[in-house]
């Protein structure tokens, strides 16, 4: 972590951006080779900051690019990715709205020996991608895990504690690995009696949250405190990130009889969870910056572009905390070879080191946070 603030600091004051990767002293050497970004959905604050900053990154270096954003759609997804293939694009950068959806499409890119990168979400059961990049996601879930354990102080008293859990959509890949990190690191707990989850929820596919959406996740709640909380106290949601966060806040809010503020998790920084993070009606959350992730997309779409074969020493010419890793992600048909990347935990307690990253800043009244636009 403290490579990436040393770089995210000397960014700041150059009056730039924060960018993981080398610096792009070499714009325009790329020609106009065609980028495809295909993102998952527009109106989700995390899949719009991803997909104009990687436009702008790949703009930078030089390169054409076409951007959609698919309405978390997948079918709509295919036809866009078909779009852009169609348009002979040099390579395709792909945050798939469901990863099992994909691999037919592919083979059409395949065909045209597009490069087919997968970002921020594994896509499953093709030979056709070539790289994937994104976070630890096993490691996220388990970050989440851990602060509700020291929350609680679980390895220091007796309990028992309430807890629910609430994952991601079924379409993610990432949101079962969410959960998986969560559900294991805390399940010595829960097999020992210390936590204990009435609603008896301990499936992922039991907590799935459909398209991750808010509304969702705030239907499923007030079911599950409607039900199991009539007489009990809640003390714990382990939220996979903030827009299920936000839906269990609202639920909270209108349907839980209880006494206390539970903990509550999230992850992505959306900025009215940091707000509610200040104001204790959210405990943190898991931040993972987008400007590493484009820059380590755009180093190895680069190499790619240039008729390279980006391997593990990639790494060692990053400005942030990355490792290669070839052995843990598997789509089905193989394992694909991946650069994670490190996230780190957001309390109310840290949050300048968002604004260090310069893609937040403080608000006029100094408390709250927001896009640095």
């Amino acid at each position: 972590m403290k490579k990436f603030f040393a770089a995210a600091m000397a960014a700041v004051m150059m009056g730039s951006l924060v960018s993981c990767g080398k610096d792009q002293a070499d714009k325009g050497e790329a020609g106009k080779k065609k980028i495809g970004l295909a993102m998952p959905a527009e109106e989700l604050e995390r899949w719009n900051s991803d997909g104009l900053y990687l436009k702008q990154q790949f703009e930078e270096a030089g390169y054409e690019v076409v951007l959609k954003y698919s309405q978390n759609d997948a079918s709509k997804q295919n036809n866009d990715v078909l779009g852009m293939i169609s348009e002979d694009v040099d390579l395709l950068l792909i945050a798939a709205v469901d990863g099992d959806q994909m691999s037919k499409t592919l083979e059409e890119a395949k065909a045209k020996n597009i490069p087919i990168v997968a970002y921020d979400r594994l896509i499953m059961n093709t030979d056709a991608i070539t790289y994937y990049i994104s976070f630890d996601n096993y490691k996220v879930g388990k970050m989440q895990a851990d602060f509700v354990r020291d929350e609680l102080q679980l390895d220091s008293t007796s309990g028992p504690y309430n807890i629910e859990f609430v994952a991601g959509d079924k379409g993610d890949n990432n949101a079962r690995y969410f959960f998986n990190g969560a559900y294991e690191t805390l399940e010595p707990y829960i097999e020992s009696g210390k936590l204990v989850v009435p609603s008896g929820k301990t499936s992922f596919e039991r907590v799935a949250t459909d398209g991750w959406k808010t509304d969702n996740a705030e239907k499923d709640m007030k079911g599950t405190l409607s039900v199991n909380y009539k007489d009990k106290n809640l003390d714990v949601v382990l939220c996979a990130n903030d827009s299920t966060a936000l839906g269990v806040t609202k639920a909270l809010e209108s349907s839980y009889k209880g006494s206390g503020q539970p903990v509550i998790t999230g992850q992505d920084g959306d900025i009215e969870n940091l707000r509610n993070i200040v104001d204790g009606k959210q405990s943190m959350t898991v931040y993972k910056n987008v400007s590493d992730e484009a820059g380590v997309a755009l180093e190895v779409c680069k190499k790619l572009l240039d008729g390279e074969i980006p391997a593990a020493n990639l790494t060692e010419s990053l400005d942030c905390e990355c490792v290669f890793d070839s052995e843990s992600y598997n789509n089905g048909v193989k394992y694909v070879q991946s650069y994670l990347l490190v996230p780190y935990v957001i309390t109310k307690d840290n949050l300048q080191l968002l604004v260090n990253t310069g893609l937040y800043r403080w608000d006029s009244s100094n408390k709250y946070l927001e896009l640095n636009k």
